[in-house]
């Protein structure tokens, strides 16, 4: 048994908000892969469920994002499950939006719902960082991550819950590439797919498991690939040297 918990704020003013994010992804995988009616538990709705033969528990905590670590704490705590067996959907403002990302354990840098989950149960659990973008100062944060999705976006928006849907099985399974590559088929399908900006932004840059750390926005940048002008001599006196 897993519990797979997404990170919100309850209320129908909160539901289209970047903050809402991880909300939406386990009532994406509620509604694709058939699992039970939400109910009132754990100061949370939950629902059950089996993904690729795991039993699974989606929740979402009805405490505020600040909150977040009462409810999942209570859910582990009665389903006698570890820190280990908790997987987290979550906004991240360092990832560009539609960009995803599987971690495991580390800090919770600065995210609210993930401060209040490490002082219920520790560090060591799984994340699914999705990408909402970040609005370019620190001070404007909040009402950008409390603001809705743009219109603009739904697009891209759409077909990163439907992938995440597709992937859940392997997520279950512990499969973290597998999920990540059913993420990608439907951010960047190929020809006739999504539009070019949808399919820059959704690009699957960490095909790794779960128990991988993720890339941070302020890792430095790859150098950019420069064409080879030498000459067929001087590459064959190059290679000798």
């Amino acid at each position: 048994m897993k519990v797979f918990a997404g990170l919100g704020n309850p209320g129908d003013k909160y539901a289209g908000n970047r903050h809402n994010i991880g909300f939406m992804a386990v009532d994406r995988i509620a509604q694709d892969h058939g699992f039970g009616p939400w109910r009132q538990k754990f100061q949370a709705l939950v629902c059950d469920g089996t993904l690729g033969g795991e039993k699974i528990i989606l929740l979402k905590p009805q405490t505020f994002m600040n909150l977040s670590g009462q409810a999942v704490g209570e859910a582990l705590k009665f389903y006698k499950l570890e820190s280990t067996d908790l997987t987290v959907f979550h906004d991240e403002i360092d990832l560009a939006p539609g960009k995803i990302r599987l971690k495991a354990g580390g800090g919770h840098a600065g995210h609210n719902g993930l401060r209040s989950i490490h002082a219920h149960i520790g560090p060591h659990y799984d994340r699914v960082r999705l990408g909402v973008g970040h609005p370019g100062h620190k001070d404007a944060v909040p009402g950008y991550v409390l603001h809705d999705f743009a219109k603009a976006e739904q697009d891209w928006l759409d077909d990163l819950m439907r992938g995440i849907s597709d992937g859940a099985p392997f997520l279950a399974g512990g499969e973290g590439p597998k999920f990540l590559n059913a993420v990608a088929l439907r951010m960047n399908p190929g020809r006739g797919g999504a539009a070019p900006n949808a399919k820059a932004a959704a690009k699957v840059e960490d095909p790794a498991p779960s128990g991988a750390t993720a890339s941070r926005s302020d890792d430095p940048p790859e150098a950019p690939a420069q064409d080879d002008t030498r000459s067929p001599l001087q590459k064959l006196v190059d290679r000798f040297r």
